[in-house]
């Protein structure tokens, strides 16, 4: 196991462990979290861990921008335009209502009051994004991640509506593929982002593909629709 130490340099993603952890320790500064996305390797731990726990899978979720799936359901509720679409006009409430989120999969939340603090610093440098879905001025879904060049990583979403999350998906889908990103990072396979095009990668896979993305000019500073 490698314990890692400030300031962090990671070590390669395929010496992890055949868990996916690629080491212990370090800290969440914005320099730190950027490394770590560019080599394809993320945080993610409890307020049980001592430290932070950082990992790359070997195997990774991804989808690629445009070949996202919208039923045929979905286009109608995205046709009927009941709800408007945002882009990094309330990072915080959407990471925060993502913390909340009731996943009946999980014992508890990953995104801790730490983690919460390190990714508004992420995002006051331009690096984290949100998009967030509104009814009538009400937030009822979205989402957040990182983007390193033309990679972006997603990290969690939330709806207070049905839809709601697949709506920020499949918009911010389109503004990637928009925007020539070559990668949308899920990393894990949950039955949700498969519905919607992702799938399953070994990590090499995922490392090249990476690999390429990050070596892209990307877009820094906040986004819009």
């Amino acid at each position: 196991m490698n314990f890692l130490q400030t300031p962090v340099t990671f070590p390669n993603p395929r010496t992890a462990d055949r868990n996916g952890i690629v080491g212990i320790g370090g800290d969440l500064q914005v320099a730190t979290l950027v490394q770590a996305y560019t080599k394809g390797i993320f945080p993610w731990f409890s307020e049980s861990d001592p430290m932070p726990v950082w990992w790359s899978p070997p195997e990774r979720m991804i989808l690629i921008p445009g070949e996202e799936k919208v039923s045929k359901s979905m286009k109608q509720v995205l046709k009927k335009g009941t709800v408007e679409c945002s882009f990094d006009e309330a990072f915080e409430a959407v990471i925060r209502n993502c913390a909340y989120a009731e996943r009946p999969d999980q014992d508890g939340t990953w995104i801790t009051e730490e983690m919460i603090q390190a990714y508004l610093k992420l995002h006051e440098a331009g690096y984290a994004h949100s998009i967030e879905v509104w009814r009538d001025d009400l937030l009822i879904g979205g989402l957040y991640g990182v983007a390193v060049g033309k990679a972006f990583c997603g990290e969690s979403m939330f709806s207070a509506e049905p839809n709601a999350s697949k709506i920020a998906f499949i918009k911010l889908c389109q503004w990637l593929k928009d925007h020539d990103f070559k990668i949308l990072d899920c990393q894990n396979h949950t039955a949700h982002l498969e519905s919607l095009g992702a799938y399953l990668v070994k990590r090499e896979d995922y490392l090249t593909i990476l690999q390429t993305a990050v070596s892209l000019p990307g877009i820094p500073g906040l986004w819009s629709l």
